[in-house]
């Protein structure tokens, strides 16, 4: 986690950068790469962080994860209806909510197929 959280925390700078506001984009690279910190740091000493942020997760920590995945993308692809909804009821085209509404079907269909797959 903390390896990906400097990624993304340089990824951020860089769009902010290139969108023009370097400030903006240093804020964002210090908060992302803070949360690696936090998982580095307080992964020593809390079982959660360990659990959410590294490796030598055992299978309880692979079945929460699933869990939790599932859930969180349960409540984003709630909101992206929900936004598209608004969206079409106030007489707009529903975008972007429409194309991520149909992603998350189109993944989740992908998902089912795969999984029912033997091997």
């Amino acid at each position: 986690m903390p390896v990906f959280s400097l990624l993304l925390g340089a990824l951020v700078f860089a769009a902010f950068a290139v969108g023009g506001d370097v400030g903006e984009g240093v804020f964002g690279f210090a908060v992302v790469a803070g949360a690696g910190l936090l998982f580095l740091v307080g992964g020593m000493r809390s079982e959660t962080l360990a659990g959410l942020g590294g490796p030598g997760r055992d299978e309880r920590w692979a079945f929460r994860d699933l869990r939790a995945t599932a859930f969180s993308g349960l409540v984003v692809l709630l909101a992206a209806i929900g936004g598209w909804l608004y969206e079409i009821a106030n007489g707009d085209d529903g975008s972007p909510y429409g194309q991520l509404t149909a992603i998350g079907g189109i993944a989740y269909i992908v998902g089912v197929v795969v999984a029912r797959r033997p091997g």
